[in-house]
């Protein structure tokens, strides 16, 4: 009894009165809260549960909690048997929080008082990631103003990436600016475009994200600004969110370090990271970016480097680098390398995962970047113009930072100077550069001091940046400390100076502080004006800052001494030094320095010199035009010694090089083809060439987009040449020509070689050769490996094989073509007959990307044309079919006819001469009554005569598809022109009609003229050499007036004379719609001359006028001429054969050069 009320009283004790009898429960209230506990922790940890947990961590969970009862056996098994470890980890968290709190409580202390890495990172990573992000983002912040360029279209966040396949030659072994100088900031149309975003994501669904990624780019380009653009997106986690940790180093860094960790590494830059072997644990997904390879003070070496797997054993800086890089330490963590591509061919390339390319500026971004630059849309302007007429200029800017210099210092020369005085020579321009960032201020923390003084300072600064720039140049040191420019006499408070702070970065990091130059050509310039100054005074050899040498004096040994050196540099790092060396021998560049060096007097003397010495080495150089011959040229034009380079380009305009092709010439050329669009855009070397002038230009004909080699006699040793030029991966081509030579079976085979391994040429003519069908199999083989120009897709890709191809070849080449998209084939006149059209006709059946086949004389015959035909009724894809000339007959266009019943997607079909009568015509315009696919049809030179034209026109009652139809010399006499014209009054569909050589006189005008009042559509009328006379003429003039729609009348010999020019000059005063009128080879005659040049005065619409043989006289073709001072829209006229003679074309030429400059006047 007792022991009842007692469990009474206990169990009332756990309930509170509440209104009415409602009863709260304390015991179960604080389950619930423990409950809610419980799962806020292991919600509040889901992401890192499922993220760090291992497949051993987990079997420890399960066998800890399997221990304590908590799980059951049967539990523990559906939690293996889950699937993936994610769904693992899922299924366990999911029984746990179906349990009451002891599940949650083991769970949670089980994690805590773990020390392992896992255990570690599942509870403090979102902390250890917050403080790291808040880090980073306070290091990165100062620079977004330096980073950022105001234009969207130009910020990172608008650009892409190249995805590429390796380094090529030219990146592995040449100067920056000879890169940028080829690709002109171009994105190459094979190359696939990656954002940042996806920079370490996988390409495809079954591949593996990158390990070792590497981005290259020239100096200047912004590798460090995609660096720090991605960092900041990354903390703001904008940007690949999967990744757990970015740990960003600089090799500037890195090179003040000796010897040490993995671990203390991270430690050392990062010191808020207190375990760094957590952020470096297999678990957790961290990026290493590792910046700026080409400044390490080391050269890696891959094949010696002793290996290391252990983060915490402490080894040499580059051994560690090599390493990481390798995967022998850290094999899970990702590595980003930036590098300048020189530099980056010494990773091999099978230690990377993923090459990237960061492009230039294209001329647009230029254009873009120069009018968000300035407020003033004039400067922008003017200095888009100077650019555009200085091409070296332009090819600098296309580096992202050297178009900052150059923009800041054409402004600044245009706001104190007349624009007559901007810098042609890129010596010039940073001679100006120096100066502008010299009278911008004086030194900050100083008292104000006189301006000698202050020249003074900035004289010895720049002397002492110039030796220091000098000596690391020549070490190809390109980053230094603190203690370098104490070594070299450089005050470090002079680094604050507008000179000092204009001309050098200062980086600070947790690691150490440097300094490099603004851009690596202003390195080069001031190793320039160190030594063009030193030279003038040293008795020893510069190159040697230290060893004594044999002694050397005077500038001219200097000089020579330099590019003896530069010649000699395989890599090319001294080039852009020279160029800057000899251009400071021209008195523009030098003068802005005149007080910031100690130039001494210049008798001008040595400018000559340089000149012939420059010129001397362009004839005695090598058998091939290296790129150190082509930097000759570079300097010549930096000496402003330009007359060869103006003569070279002018005969490469005018296709005009035969015979020109000395060794200077096409070194030369090799420079022009660098720094001109126009030039390697379309490089016409027809009737120029010789097996020997080929192999000496081998090297720079890769720069070429469009390639003329027509007519040079070329035979088959040739083309080994040009397979290895079309192999290499520098390759620009795009287009290459090669007709007309004696180019055999064996060329082919050479050129089918390169076209294996080729990814950028698009069209090759070999047209007029002799490669046989045998060297039609070749290529065919070759193409069939090709898979480059389908992923690029090519909008067209035309082959033209000779004519002696024979009919098994063509089903060979046919058949691989097959495989490419949107393609034009031509096999004109190439004698393929019936058996050949059978093969055409079997690919037509299966292909999807033919859009365009010309057969066009190859006598197939009606035969032929049926196998076509039936193919057509199936095919889908081809818009455009040529037979003319194929013998056809009745029975081939029947066969045609049956299958334009049905096929709507054929454009176009050229019957043009296969003795086609009204037989045939009858089933064609059958057809055509149907059709409502075809838009041009061309029948010229059959037979059709006026049974086959009333066809026509019952067909074009009903079509009004068809645009274009061509009836010339078809025997239609008036009664058939008559009846289309009553067709025409109906047809709102035909835009285009010839009628030429139909035997058309008056009476027939008269109905077309009748015609043109109602049709609105028809744009073009003609009917040249039918005796319509005068008569016709003046029924065309009436309906004139009326007609709003024809813009082209072609009345040339039509027996027209005086009296019907007059009517048409009378209908030119009303019509204003009427754009070209050709009245060649009729009599107008003085006064037709007359009245026409009145109409003339008042007519605002015509744009062409011919004249031609119309018996005009000097008087009549005067009136023409003088006719034009009123005239503002006509920009051709034809006045040949109408007797002018020579004092009346004078009077003729001047009068319309003083009022009518834009029209182009035949004499």
């Amino acid at each position: 009894m007792e022991k009842t009320h007692y469990d009474s009283i206990l169990d009332r004790s756990k309930r509170i009165t509440w209104q009415d009898d409602c009863y709260v429960d304390l015991q179960s209230t604080t389950s619930s809260q423990a409950e809610t506990e419980d799962l806020g922790w292991i919600q509040k940890h889901q992401d890192q549960l499922q993220s760090f947990i291992t497949p051993s961590f987990l079997g420890e969970i399960l066998n800890h909690m399997r221990n304590l009862d908590v799980l059951s056996s049967a539990e523990e098994t559906k939690v293996k048997e889950a699937g993936r470890l994610q769904d693992q980890v899922n299924m366990l968290t999911t029984i746990v929080t179906a349990k009451d709190s002891q599940g949650s409580d083991v769970l949670q202390g089980f994690i805590e008082s773990s020390d392992s890495q896992v255990a570690q990172l599942i509870i403090n990573h979102d902390a250890m990631v917050k403080e790291h992000k808040e880090v980073l983002l306070r290091r990165y912040e100062q620079y977004r103003d330096r980073d950022s360029i105001s234009c969207p279209r130009l910020n990172i966040s608008s650009r892409t990436l190249l995805l590429v396949d390796g380094l090529s030659d030219l990146q592995q072994k040449e100067h920056d600016l000879m890169q940028v100088g080829v690709t002109r900031g171009e994105k190459r149309n094979h190359l696939r475009q990656l954002g940042l975003a996806k920079l370490f994501e996988p390409l495809t669904r079954v591949s593996m994200p990158p390990r070792v990624s590497l981005t290259v780019g020239v100096a200047g380009i912004g590798k460090t600004t995609w660096v720090r653009h991605f960092v900041r997106q990354w903390c703001q986690g904008i940007i690949c969110t999967d990744i757990n940790f970015v740990l960003p180093f600089t090799f500037a860094e890195l090179n003040l370090l000796d010897k040490l960790s993995a671990e203390r590494l991270v430690k050392m830059a990062f010191p808020h990271i207190s375990d760094p072997s957590l952020v470096l644990n297999s678990s957790c997904r961290t990026l290493l970016i590792l910046d700026g390879l080409d400044e390490f003070r080391c050269k890696l070496n891959f094949s010696d480097a002793a290996s290391c797997s252990d983060p915490k054993k402490e080894v040499p800086i580059d051994d560690l680098v090599t390493n990481i890089i390798r995967g022998n330490l850290l094999p899970d963590i990702a590595v980003w390398v930036t590098s300048r591509p020189r530099v980056a061919s010494l990773i091999p390339g099978g230690l990377v995962d993923r090459v990237t390319e960061i492009p230039g500026f294209s001329p647009k971004d230029i254009e873009i970047f120069l009018n968000h630059h300035f407020s003033e849309k004039d400067f922008a302007r003017k200095i888009w113009s100077h650019l555009e007429s200085n091409k070296i200029l332009m090819v600098m800017c296309y580096i992202p930072c050297i178009c900052w210099i150059v923009a800041d210092t054409l402004l600044y020369i245009m706001q104190n100077e007349a624009q007559e005085s901007l810098p042609r020579t890129c010596t010039e321009l940073y001679a100006n550069f120096c100066s502008m960032k010299a009278e911008l201020g004086e030194p900050r923390g100083r008292e104000p001091v006189k301006t000698e003084q202050l020249h003074g300072s900035n004289r010895k600064l720049l002397g002492n940046l110039g030796r220091l720039a000098f000596y690391g140049l020549l070490k190809h040191k390109y980053v230094f400390s603190e203690q370098d420019l104490k070594n070299y006499g450089i005050e470090l408070l002079l680094t604050q100076s507008s000179l000092g702070s204009g001309v050098l970065v200062r980086e600070e990091s947790t690691i150490n502080t440097t300094f490099r130059f603004t851009h690596l050509t202003l390195q080069e310039f001031l190793a320039a004006t160190f030594y063009h100054v030193s030279s003038k005074r040293a008795i020893f050899d510069l190159f040697s800052e230290s060893s004594m040498s044999w002694p050397k004096i005077g500038f001219q040994n200097h000089f020579r001494s330099a590019f003896q050196h530069s010649q000699q540099a395989e890599d090319g790092h001294l080039d852009v030094f020279v160029r800057f060396l000899t251009g400071l021998l021209c008195s523009a560049a030098i003068k802005p320095l005149a007080g910031l060096l100690a130039l001494g007097k210049d008798d001008g003397n040595n400018k000559a010199w340089a000149a012939g010495f420059l010129q001397g080495l362009l004839v005695s150089g090598g058998a091939v035009v290296s790129l150190r011959a082509v930097n000759l040229a570079y300097c010549l034009q930096e000496l402003q010694h330009t007359e060869m380079l103006r003569s070279v380009e002018e005969d490469l305009r005018l296709g005009s090089l035969a015979g020109k092709l000395t060794r200077p010439h096409c070194v030369v050329l090799g420079y022009l083809l660098h720094v001109s669009p126009e030039c390697s855009e379309q490089t016409n070397l027809t009737a120029s060439l010789n097996a020997s002038t080929v192999k000496c230009l081998l090297p720079q004909l890769l720069y070429c987009r469009h390639l003329r080699l027509e007519n040079n006699h070329f035979k088959d040793d040739v083309m080994e040449l040009l397979g290895s030029l079309l192999s290499a991966k520098d390759c620009h081509i795009q287009k290459i020509s090669l007709a007309d030579n004696a180019i055999s079976n064996k060329g082919a085979k050479a050129l089918s070689r390169a076209l294996l391994v080729n990814r950028t040429l698009t069209s090759l003519n070999l047209r007029n050769n002799n490669i046989g069908s045998k060297g039609a199999k070749f290529l065919a083989e070759a193409l069939k490996m090709n898979q480059v120009l389908t992923s690029i897709k090519l909008s067209i890709i035309a082959l033209q094989l000779n004519c002696h191809t024979q009919n098994s070849s063509l089903l060979i080449v046919v058949g691989v073509f097959a495989q490419f998209p949107r393609l034009l084939i031509s096999f004109q006149n190439n004698a393929i007959e019936e058996e050949g059209a059978q093969s055409l006709a079997e690919v037509l059946q299966c292909n999807r990307k033919l859009v365009s086949l010309n057969i066009r004389k190859n006598t197939i015959a009606a035969g032929g044309a049926k196998r076509i035909a039936e193919a057509l009724k199936t095919n889908r894809t081809l818009t455009k079919l040529i037979l003319c000339g194929n013998q056809l007959g009745d029975k081939g266009t029947v066969a045609l006819a049956e299958a334009l019943a049905v096929n709507h997607t054929l454009l176009s079909l050229q019957l043009q001469s296969n003795s086609i009568s009204n037989k045939g015509m009858t089933a064609l315009t059958k057809a055509l009554r149907l059709n409502h696919g075809l838009v041009s049809l061309n029948l010229r030179e059959n037979s059709i005569g006026v049974e086959g034209a009333k066809n026509m026109a019952h067909a074009l009652h009903e079509n009004n598809t068809l645009q274009d139809l061509d009836l010339t010399a078809n025997l239609l006499h008036d009664d058939g022109v008559q009846a289309i014209a009553g067709a025409i009054k109906f047809n709102r569909g035909l835009t285009s009609l010839h009628l030429q050589w139909n035997f058309i006189k008056s009476t027939a005008t008269k109905a077309l003229a009748h015609a043109l009042l109602s049709n609105s559509t028809m744009q073009l009328l003609d009917l040249q050499e039918n005796a319509i006379g005068n008569e016709g003429v003046t029924y065309l003039a009436e309906a004139l007036k009326t007609n709003t729609s024809l813009r082209t009348l072609c009345l040339q010999g039509v027996s027209a004379g005086t009296s019907g020019a007059i009517k048409m000059a009378e209908a030119l005063m009303t019509n204003q719609t009427l754009q070209t009128l050709d009245l060649r080879g009729n009599t107008v005659g003085m006064e037709g001359a007359k009245a026409l040049a009145n109409a003339l005065k008042s007519n605002r619409s015509l744009k062409a006028l011919n004249l031609q043989e119309n018996s005009l006289g000097m008087d009549g073709a005067i009136f023409i001429a003088t006719a034009l001072k009123g005239n503002h829209q006509l920009t051709y006229i034809n006045l040949q054969g109408n007797g002018i003679g020579e004092s009346g074309a004078k009077v003729i030429s001047d009068a319309i050069r003083a009022s009518a400059s834009g029209c182009v006047v035949d004499i």
